[in-house]
């Protein structure tokens, strides 16, 4: 495995609807890297925003898209999607905050 950084774990959130209405029971959604395991996202979660606590991590591969260009078939990059619950007493995230 390569040498994953917590920097390197989280790359964006996911601002869907449904990671929206999720945020009311303290749930957060993120792509990380595909390599993370679940105790590395614990850690840089709780790392890269200051006075969290997480309780539960899940997560989910996603295969990549068929797409097709004229004759040419190829797929696109699989991806790797992380929710992350917080406890009761932690702090919100503030990256989701205005929105």
């Amino acid at each position: 495995m390569a040498n994953v950084q917590y920097y390197d774990v989280i790359l964006k959130p996911v601002i869907t609807e449904k990671s929206m209405n999720a945020m009311g029971e303290k749930k957060y959604t993120f792509l990380v890297h595909p390599e993370a395991n679940k105790t590395m996202i614990k850690e840089a979660v709780e790392k890269m925003f200051e006075g969290t606590k997480v309780k539960k991590v899940n997560t989910l591969n996603i295969d990549g898209k068929r797409k097709r260009r004229g004759m040419v078939v190829g797929k696109t990059a699989k991806t790797k999607k992380a929710i992350v619950q917080l406890t009761e007493d932690s702090k919100d995230i503030e990256i989701f905050a205005g929105l």
